[in-house]
C-alpha cells in the first residue's frame, strides 16, 4: 500500500505490474461505488474517517526533532510572528516546544495548547483590525478590508495563515472561528446566495428581493457594478467588463446575482485571502482539506462549542478519591451550576484549551495521547486548586465546605496563569 502525492491510498500489484485504488486483500472489498479515496463512498462520507486521512497525512509527513518558540505572555504576538516567519515552513511541521519566558514548566503539551489558543485570541481579535466580526449578530470572523491601512498587512496575514495551518496539524484548537464562507474559500468550494444570509443579512434581503420580483416591472436601474467605501474613500467596481454601462433585465439578473455574491466575499480583501492562502498552504497543503467540507473544516479547528457534563463525567478519572466522595460531589454540583462560559474556563484552566475533541471528553488528549479529565487528591485545605495542563489533571484538596471549593476554584479559575498556579 502506497499514498500518492495527495495523500491518496493505492496498492501494488507486484505479480502483474499494476496498481488499483481498490484495496485487493481479501474482505476488504465492499460494494457501492468507489470514491477518491478508493473506498466505499458511503464510508469516505465519514468525517472521522476523513479525520483519520488528514492526521495520517500529517503524522506521515512529519519531520524529526522539535521547534523552539520562545514568546513573553505580554508581547505574544509580536514574538510569535518574528519567530514564526523567520523559520522555514518545514520546520513548523517539527514537535514544538514552547516557552513562556519567566516561567518554569516543561511542555509535554499543555504549554503549546495554551500559546495557540492565546495566540489565536490576539492575532483574530478585531481590535488589531485584521479581522472584523461578520455581523453584529454573529461573532465569527471575517477578514477586515480596511486591514490594508497598516503597510505590513500582507505579511501578517501570511503568518496567521501559517498559524493557523499548525494549529490544524498539530491538532490543537483556537479561540474563535472564522465565518462559514470563509472555510468554504479555503476549500475551493463554490459560494451561493444562501451564504450571505449569516454574514450580511441586509445584502441578502436585497439580492432575494432581486430574484423573487420582475425587475423590468420595477425599473430598478441597476448596472453591473458596485460601490464600495473603505476608509472613508467610495470606489466603484464593474462586476464584468464595462459593467457600468450594462444594464440589469429580467434575462441577466441571475448572472448579477452570482457575481454580486462573488464581488461580496472578495470586496477589499482579495490580496489579504491569497496571503493568508499561502501561508495555510506554506504548511498544510489545501489539497489535504479537499475531503471536507466547510462545517468539518470548523470542527477541526474550534472543537466542539457546548459541553455534555454527563460526559463529562463519564470520563474523568479520580485518584485518591473516589466518585462518592463529598469533595468530588461538590466538584460536580459547581460545575453544574456554572453557565457554559464559566465551564469553558473550567476546561481551559486544566486542559490549557476550552475547546473539546469531535469526540468530546472521551477523546481528550495529553502529553503521551489520550488522555482523559482527572481529579486527583492534593494538599490541604488551605490550598488552591491546581492544574497540570499537560496531562488534564486537577488538583483538588480537601475541603471541608462546599462554600470553600467553590471559593477557592474561583479564585483559581480567575486569578491564576501559567506553571506556577498555586
Amino acid at each position: 500500500m502506497r499514498y500518492t502525492a495527495e495523500g491518496v491510498r493505492y496498492f501494488v500489484d507486484h505479480n502483474s505490474r499494476t496498481t488499483t485504488f481498490q484495496d485487493p486483500r481479501s474482505g476488504a472489498t465492499a460494494k457501492g461505488p468507489k470514491g477518491a479515496y478508493g473506498v466505499p463512498i458511503a464510508y469516505e462520507r465519514s468525517f472521522r474517517w476523513k479525520l483519520g486521512q488528514f492526521r495520517y497525512l500529517c503524522q506521515s509527513n512529519a519531520l524529526p526533532s522539535h521547534v523552539k518558540i520562545s514568546v513573553s505572555r505580554q508581547t505574544v504576538f509580536e514574538d510569535s510572528f518574528h519567530q514564526i516567519m523567520r523559520l522555514q515552513p518545514f520546520d513548523l511541521r517539527r514537535r514544538l516546544y514552547i516557552i513562556f519566558r519567566g516561567e518554569e514548566g516543561l511542555d509535554y503539551g499543555g504549554i503549546a495548547r495554551e500559546w495557540f489558543f492565546m495566540l489565536s485570541h490576539e492575532v483574530l481579535n478585531p481590535m488589531y483590525c485584521l479581522f472584523e466580526y461578520a455581523s453584529k449578530n454573529n461573532y465569527s470572523l471575517q477578514i477586515n478590508p480596511a486591514s490594508s491601512v497598516n503597510p505590513d498587512h500582507l505579511m501578517y496575514f501570511r503568518f496567521i495563515g501559517r498559524f493557523i495551518a499548525m494549529a490544524l496539524y498539530h491538532g490543537k484548537f483556537i479561540d474563535n472561528g472564522f465565518t462559514l464562507p470563509f472555510y468554504k474559500q479555503m476549500l475551493s468550494k463554490k459560494l451561493t446566495m444562501k451564504d450571505l444570509e449569516s454574514v450580511d443579512p441586509e445584502f441578502y434581503n436585497s439580492l432575494q428581493f432581486i430574484k423573487e420580483n420582475d425587475i423590468d416591472e420595477l425599473d430598478m436601474e441597476l448596472y453591473f457594478c458596485a460601490d464600495f467605501e473603505v476608509l472613508g474613500k467610495i470606489t466603484t467596481v464593474d462586476l464584468k467588463e464595462d459593467g457600468s454601462n450594462i444594464r440589469v433585465d429580467e434575462e441577466n439578473k441571475d448572472e448579477y446575482i452570482l457575481l454580486m455574491v462573488n464581488w461580496r466575499f472578495q470586496r477589499g480583501v482579495e490580496e489579504q485571502t491569497k496571503a493568508f492562502l499561502d501561508g495555510f498552504n506554506d504548511v498544510v497543503p489545501l489539497q489535504w482539506l479537499q475531503y471536507f467540507d466547510e462545517r468539518e473544516l470548523e470542527l477541526m479547528l474550534c472543537g466542539m462549542q457546548e459541553f455534555d457534563i454527563n460526559d463529562w463525567q463519564r470520563n474523568t478519572i479520580y485518584r485518591h478519591y473516589a466518585r462518592n466522595s463529598k469533595q468530588v460531589q461538590w466538584f460536580w454540583q459547581y460545575v453544574k451550576e456554572l453557565d457554559n462560559e464559566k465551564r469553558a474556563r473550567l476546561l481551559q484552566f486544566v486542559t490549557g484549551t476550552c475547546r473539546l475533541p469531535v469526540g468530546g471528553f472521551a477523546e481528550l488528549m495529553g502529553s503521551n495521547g489520550p488522555q482523559r479529565f482527572c481529579i486527583e487528591k492534593v494538599g490541604k485545605e488551605t490550598w488552591l486548586p491546581r492544574s497540570h495542563t499537560c496531562f488534564n489533571r486537577l488538583d483538588l484538596p480537601p475541603y471541608k465546605s462546599y462554600e470553600q471549593l467553590v471559593e477557592k476554584l474561583n479564585y483559581a479559575i480567575e486569578e491564576t496563569e501559567g506553571f506556577g498556579q498555586e
